[in-house]
This record gives structure tokens, C-alpha cells and sequence, in this order.
């Protein structure tokens, strides 16, 4: 043989290797789940990645995998052993669900084991492994397509709810961002054995955590499987958050009817309990007929005799559904019902204050209420009790109270998606009714604008609580200019005909300060945006300048179409008397009088336009009357001081009298 010969023997754990490649690629395609992505180039611990593939779709999901083979003996339960290095386990774990593969090449088993249950078992071994260089896996379990199937809806679960989430967090508005993190229900990392992620869900069941159970609903999925006993928590957290309108999945909640109608013919289920969880799950989609007849179907199980506190709940779910279609008196019987079985029922006692909120008994309805006691860890309806007993203070007239109730609400709503809209109206309803309630809504709606600036409508009611407190001689802390400010931020964004309102009480509030000028352009403003009755306060603010020709064409709008009143007709007669247009004076000043006999003002002014326009004879006729009709006057001792000799010779030469 010659020396070119003698070339690299090829190592039986090649060999091996190639074996354990080549099976466990075909695993993958007999699978459908996954595709290989290829082996790492530079092997730090992981030798292969496997990308998720759903519907033939390539996912970017993706599992790591560490991938062994070996000939050694079984042992003796069966399973052998693989030696590691800890920092490859240490490697793997970076990733979520990475997973070691063996082939075992005298019985040709291809095995799994997870890298958490790895850790688990050290992490409760007793020994300080984490100073060990090597450590020793076990492998028990054969990587079947199924559970190839299961770690791909598990890898796919997982990192849609972790995109998911990145998503969502990109589209918050940086003003609460850090909101929409501390609010948002925590990341669940849901074990890959299926008996710690049933545990793991009881726990969170348990401690009403519906939220945090809906966030992880997919990768408990993945684990337990759609259809298996273990997800029946999931449906009915699901369930729960429906019913307090906090669902995002309401196919989950029909999913649900068909997973609970296929448990009826199981004798390890009570009936009742079966048909009151689908009848809250009707309830919660709104299919109150639906729930009705589940309801019922739960009352007829003999069993529920034993469980009166059930059978109150029952009673109690089913006048919810009566009452939402109108039938009140029924919903109330089997709410006094529910109440028999237990006093201490709060769901009942918070339906019957809703109840008697509808009939404004506020007084029962705060009673109800006060007995209300949900766990903390049902915030939700916790929350809504808290809103029904607000709009009940309110309407006591306990606004201190009501404010109170308020103040503890939105500390939560930026979890509760509710909160602010209820309380929105309920202090746009109450908030101006006294100066009390006036006092508590500026700060609610200074605080509601910044959580709400988008809203219009918070705005609005922010700027009109300011003029409320002025107007009721309350300090406001703050001058014109110093509010204008905060006006022009605000104005741009109301609809017009709230915004010429405003504009007209800002207008009032620089009338007050005698600058015209600057009221003129607030009800300028006003008057464009609304026109109608705004045009009498534009032209007062005119005639305040001198500029009765611009004003005319408004005050005859609102004494000919608008307003038609005496004081219009007043103001339109003062204007025409000032431009000298005394026929069209004297005209108005007549009409005014009509409508208001008792008008001194416009009866001397009258007289003072017949004076002015040269026909004396009647001017003396006019306040001859007036003077008779008003003695008591000022403008009555003033035409006797200063015309003394006018009603003994109505033609002797006096001087001119200008119009009051």
C-alpha cells in the first residue's frame, strides 16, 4: 500500500452523529411542524435551529436544538444518559423551549429532553452543580411527531405573544408608555411539562388572575392541548373576563360553549356546574336567551340542593339575564332569591343597587351597594360598584362623597378601559351643579385632559368649569392673559358649538374687565362659529366702541328674528339714536315699549329722540307721561332739574337731550 494510502480513520461517533442527523431530520418532515434551518457554523452549544412551520408558511419561530448520539448501555428504568457541559446548557437557555435530542444507536430511540427540566432537576438535586464543568442528562422521553407537534405550537404561542407585545407597546403614545407597561398583565413563561403548567394555572386561576391567564391562553393551549381537561381554567377565566366586558377573544368564549357541551356526557362533571358555565358564557356574548336556558337547566340538577351558595350565584346570573332584556320584575325575584341561599352574595346585592338606580331609589340603591365586598383580586367589578356608587352620590347630593369614589376609580383606568368614559359623563353631568362640585371637576378634568388629549369634549368641559367658579365669584388663581393661554391650547380642538360658547364666556370675562376690544373678539369669534343670539353680545361690545354703524345689522337680526325681545328692540333704537336715524329710533323705542310697557328707559329715551329730532310738542308728551309713570325715576328729577321751564313753554328754546 502506498504511504498516500493512509488516510483519517472515520470516528464511529461520526458515524453516530450523521445517524442521529439524518433520523431526526426525518422526524422533522414527518412532522409537518417544523423545517431544519441548517447547523451552526461556529458549534458554541447549539448545533442546529428548526423554524416553525404553520399552513406552509415559514413562521420565524424558532427552537434551538443540541443534538446527541450515543451507544451506551440503557439503564436501568430504561433511559440513558448524555454527558453536557454546563455552559452549553448555560447557552441553550438564552433561548425560550430549547431542547436537547439523543439518538440511542443500539435500539435506535430518538429522545427529548427540554433544558428547563434539566435545570429543574438540578436546581432541586441538593448539590452545587453550578460549579460542575459537565453534567449528566437523562433521556426518557421519545420525540414523537405529536410532540414535535406540541413544542411547535408552544415555540409558535410563545413568540406571537412576545411580538404581540412589542407591537402594542410600539403604538402607546410615549406620554404612557410607562402606563402601558405596569399595567399590561404579566409575560407568562408556561412550562413545557404539562403537569407544572396545570399547577401553574390553578395558581393563577385561583387568584382570579383572568387577565394574566387570558395573555398566556395560547401557550397553555400548546402544552395541555385545545381539547383536554387542563384547559377548562383557560376557557372560564376567558369566561369571567367576558362578563365584566373585558374580553378580547370573544371566540374564545364560543369556543368554550362547544369545549363545555362536550363535557355533559362525562360523569366526572356535575350537570348543573356544566350548564352555569355555559350559561355565563352566553351571557358574556350576549346571547341572553341562550343563557337563560342554560341557567335553567342548572337549577333543575338535583345536586345543586346541596350547594346553596351555587344555586344562589345561578339565581343571580339569571336575573342578569332577565334584566338585560327588560324583564325587571323576574330578575329581581331571583335576585331576592340568590340573596335567601346567601345574604352575603355581592353580586346580587350590586344587582339589586343597579336596579334601584333605574327607579331612583338612591337610598336603597347606596345600601345595596355598601354591601358589596369583592375580593381584591376582582378589581374589575370592584371598580364598577365603585362608578354606580359615585353616580348614586351624586344624585344624593353628596358630591364630596361622589368625588371621592371617582378619585379611587381612575387611579385604575388606564387598566380599565371604562373608568374614564363613565366618569366623563358623570362629572360633566354633576360637575356644575354647585360650587362644592365646580371645586372637585377643574382638577378631574385638568387630570382627564392629560391622560385624554385626543378628547375634545374633555377639554370643553375643563375650560367651561373655569368660567363656572368665575362666574360664581370663585378665585380662579389666575388673570385673563394667564388663562387665554390655557384657552388658545385648548379651543382648537372643540367642535363649534361648544367652542362659541366658550368663546362667548371669555368674551363675558373681558367685558367684565372693561376691555372691549378684546370682547368684541371673543364674540366676534362666537358669532361666526354659531351665529344666532351671539350676534346681540358682538354688538353690544361695538356700540361700547362707538361703532354703531357695524352693530345695527346685528341688533336688527336678533330684534327682528333671533331674539325679539324688548331689550333687543332696545339696544337696536339706542343704536339707531346714536347715528341720528331718529324715525327708525323713534320706531324701535315704540316697539320696545309694546312689548315692555314698564320700560323707563326706553320710554325717556323716546321722549329725549322726539327732542333731538326737533318735534318737541311730542317729546314734552312723552316724558310728561313718563314722569307720571315713573316718579320715583332718576331720569325723572333729572328732566325737572335741568328743564325747568319745558312744561309751562314747550316751544322755548332749550337745549338738545341726548338719549340715555
Amino acid at each position: 500500500m502506498s504511504h498516500f494510502d493512509e488516510l483519517p480513520y472515520r470516528d464511529r461517533n461520526h458515524k453516530i452523529e450523521d445517524k442521529a442527523v439524518a433520523i431526526f431530520q426525518m422526524r422533522l418532515e414527518e412532522s409537518g411542524a417544523f423545517i431544519l434551518q441548517g447547523a451552526d457554523r461556529k458549534d458554541y452549544g447549539t448545533d442546529c435551529q428548526i423554524e416553525v412551520v404553520a399552513d406552509e408558511r415559514a413562521t420565524n419561530a424558532r427552537v434551538h436544538v443540541q443534538l446527541k448520539g450515543t451507544e451506551s448501555t440503557l439503564n436501568a428504568d430504561g433511559s440513558f444518559s448524555v454527558e453536557v457541559r454546563r455552559a452549553n446548557l448555560n447557552y441553550l437557555l438564552m433561548q425560550p423551549y430549547s431542547v436537547y435530542v439523543a439518538y440511542h444507536a443500539p435500539t435506535g430511540s430518538l429522545r427529548i429532553r427540554t433544558t428547563e427540566s434539566v435545570t429543574r432537576q438540578y436546581k432541586h438535586g441538593g448539590k452545587n452543580w453550578t460549579d460542575q464543568r459537565s453534567l449528566t442528562v437523562s433521556f426518557v422521553e421519545e420525540l414523537t411527531v405529536e410532540r414535535l407537534r406540541q413544542l411547535a405550537d408552544l415555540a409558535r404561542a410563545g413568540a406571537q405573544s412576545s411580538r404581540d407585545r412589542r407591537v402594542d407597546q410600539v403604538g402607546v403614545a410615549a406620554a404612557h408608555l410607562s402606563s402601558h407597561v405596569l399595567e399590561a398583565p404579566p409575560d407568562v413563561h408556561v412550562p413545557e411539562e404539562r403537569a407544572l403548567a396545570r399547577k401553574l394555572l390553578a395558581q393563577l386561576y385561583e387568584k382570579n388572575a383572568d387577565e394574566t391567564i387570558s395573555a398566556a391562553f395560547t401557550k397553555f393551549e400548546a402544552v395541555l392541548g385545545a381539547s383536554s381537561d387542563g384547559m377548562s381554567l383557560c376557557y372560564m377565566s376567558e369566561i369571567n373576563l367576558g362578563m365584566d366586558g373585558m374580553s378580547d377573544h370573544p371566540e374564545r368564549i364560543k369556543e368554550a360553549i362547544r369545549y363545555f357541551r362536550t363535557k355533559l356526557a362525562d360523569d366526572r362533571y356535575h350537570v348543573g356546574d356544566l350548564h352555569y358555565t355555559i350559561g355565563n358564557a352566553f351571557h358574556a356574548i350576549g346571547d341572553e336567551q341562550e343563557a337563560l336556558r342554560a341557567f335553567t337547566a342548572a337549577l333543575v340538577d338535583p345536586a345543586l340542593a346541596s350547594s346553596p351558595e351555587l344555586a344562589a350565584q345561578v339565581h343571580q346570573n339569571l336575573g342578569s339575564s332577565h334584566a338585560s332584556l327588560g324583564n325587571h320584575e323576574q330578575a329581581m325575584s331571583h335576585y331576592r332569591e340568590a340573596l335567601r341561599l346567601n345574604p352575603d352574595l355581592a353580586e346580587a346585592h350590586n344587582a339589586i343597587g343597579i336596579h334601584h338606580v333605574r327607579l331612583g331609589n338612591y337610598e336603597d340603591a347606596l345600601w345595596h351597594f355598601d354591601q358589596v365586598i369583592f375580593s381584591e383580586q376582582m378589581q374589575g367589578r370592584t371598580s364598577a360598584v365603585a362608578g354606580w356608587r359615585a353616580n348614586v352620590l351624586f344624585n344624593l347630593e353628596d358630591g364630596r362623597a361622589a368625588f371621592r369614589e371617582i378619585y379611587g376609580l381612575v387611579a385604575q383606568a388606564d387598566r380599565v378601559r371604562w373608568i374614564w368614559p363613565w366618569c366623563r359623563r358623570l362629572v360633566a353631568s354633576f360637575g356644575r351643579v354647585n360650587v362644592g362640585n365646580a371645586r372637585q371637576a377643574l382638577p378631574f378634568w385638568q387630570r382627564y385632559v392629560k391622560a385624554n388629549p385626543e378628547d375634545p369634549a374633555g377639554k370643553a368641559e375643563l375650560l367651561m368649569a373655569t368660567f363656572y367658579l368665575r362666574g360664581q365669584g370663585e378665585s380662579i388663581a389666575k388673570t385673563y392673559s394667564e388663562f387665554r393661554e390655557e384657552f388658545d391650547r385648548h379651543i382648537p380642538h372643540i367642535d363649534a358649538d361648544n367652542a362659541a360658547l366658550l368663546w362667548d364666556r371669555l368674551g363675558h370675562w373681558a367685558q367684565d374687565d372693561d376691555d372691549w376690544r378684546e370682547a368684541e373678539r371673543c364674540f366676534r369669534k362666537a358669532y361666526e362659529l354659531a351665529g344666532g343670539d351671539y350676534g346681540y353680545c358682538l354688538a353690544i361690545a361695538l356700540n361700547k366702541q362707538e361703532r354703531f354703524d357695524e352693530s345695527v345689522p346685528l341688533l336688527r337680526e336678533q330684534a327682528q328674528t333671533v331674539q325679539p325681545d324688548a331689550m333687543s328692540w332696545f339696544q337696536l333704537a339706542s343704536a339707531y339714536d346714536r347715528l341720528r336715524r331718529w324715525s327708525d329710533a323713534i320706531e324701535a323705542y315704540e316697539t320696545t315699549l309694546k312689548l315692555d310697557p314698564d320700560h323707563a328707559a326706553a320710554m325717556f329715551n323716546l321722549g329725549g329722540t322726539h327732542w333731538n329730532s326737533g318735534d318737541a310738542a311730542s317729546a314734552v308728551r312723552v316724558w310728561t307721561t313718563a314722569i307720571e309713570q315713573f316718579p320715583d325715576h332718576e331720569l325723572s328729577a333729572k328732566l325737572k332739574r335741568d328743564l325747568p321751564l319745558l312744561f309751562s313753554d314747550p316751544s322755548a328754546d332749550q337745549p338738545r337731550v341726548s338719549a340715555q
